[in-house]
């Protein structure tokens, strides 16, 4: 099987600035090479307030899905803030590869930059 269900990213910013057509975003982008629908949960963790729960979504089976963290809601509407650090915590019903990718519009030369996550055991 390949995958897990359990996934960590250490680091997560929304940058509230944006120039241009293009707007400053993270994306949690998963990969659901299983036979089974698989439900997603994400946790966000923060340096001084209490972490955010029940962002919920889903990821067909055999397909990918990019969950943009500046348009998930929580359970009671509330979203991932902006220009606040915090960590990822993504649990899976199934299997999943996870990698993270960040656009930084900020400034006039945009980054981006993509990176796997941490698979837990």
């Amino acid at each position: 099987m390949i995958g897990k269900k359990s996934w960590i990213i250490p680091d997560g910013f929304l940058q509230p600035k944006s120039l241009g057509e293009q707007i400053s975003h993270e994306a949690v982008c998963v990969l659901n090479l299983t036979e089974e629908h698989a439900s997603i949960r994400l946790t966000f963790y923060f340096e001084d307030m209490d972490p955010m729960e029940n962002f919920i979504t889903e990821c067909g089976a055999r397909r990918t899905h990019h969950i943009r963290l500046d348009k998930i809601v929580d359970q009671d509407g509330k979203q991932v803030p902006r220009n606040v650090p915090y960590a990822i915590k993504v649990d899976s019903s199934v299997p999943i590869v996870v990698q993270h990718s960040r656009l930084d519009t900020s400034q006039e030369a945009l980054a981006l930059f993509t990176t796997m996550a941490y698979p837990m055991e």
